[in-house]
């Protein structure tokens, strides 16, 4: 590898490693939040005036990182949304609606049906430590959440050395 393609992907890491959603400080205008982090993958109203900027890294990525805004554009908080210890707390089984799960967590990475449930199961990957995991929204025909979980992701196992 050339001496200039190093520099150029250091320069890079440096950058990435700078600009991390968790890191925006409370109070920190939006302007600054997309000049630092870049443009967001949604951006959602929220109901105090304010708005939701999202960072998702689905479908391939396990992060859904919101960036939640005041009235005035100021950072209120910026969390990893897909977190095990917050799911109990947001997610409103027969209350939540398609746009509330839209609005936590982003697009999933994928959806897929089942045969006892007549609707659409919503997935998002994430980690939980080293493990991979995946949450699972139970979304009905109506566009309501009737339910959801969470696993393990079944990965391959990785090659053999030759």
């Amino acid at each position: 590898m050339s001496r200039a393609l190093l520099a150029a992907l250091a320069a890079c890491a440096l950058l990435l490693g700078c600009a991390q959603p968790g890191s925006i400080a409370p109070g920190t205008p939006a302007a600054e939040v997309v000049q630092s982090l870049g443009r967001p993958s949604a951006r959602y109203p929220l109901a105090d005036g304010g708005e939701r900027l999202q960072y998702s890294s689905q479908p391939a990525g396990q992060t859904v990182h919101n960036v939640d805004l005041d009235a005035a554009g100021r950072v209120v908080r910026a969390e990893q949304a897909l977190s095990e210890a917050l799911y109990g707390q947001r997610i409103r089984v027969n209350e939540w609606t398609r746009a509330d799960a839209l609005r936590e967590y982003g697009p999933p990475a994928r959806t897929m049906g089942v045969h006892n449930f007549d609707g659409t199961i919503w997935i998002w990957r994430y980690l939980d430590g080293p493990t991979w995991r995946l949450l699972f929204i139970d979304i009905d025909r109506a566009g309501v959440v009737r339910g959801w979980s969470n696993g393990d992701e079944n990965l391959p196992d990785p090659p053999e050395p030759r």
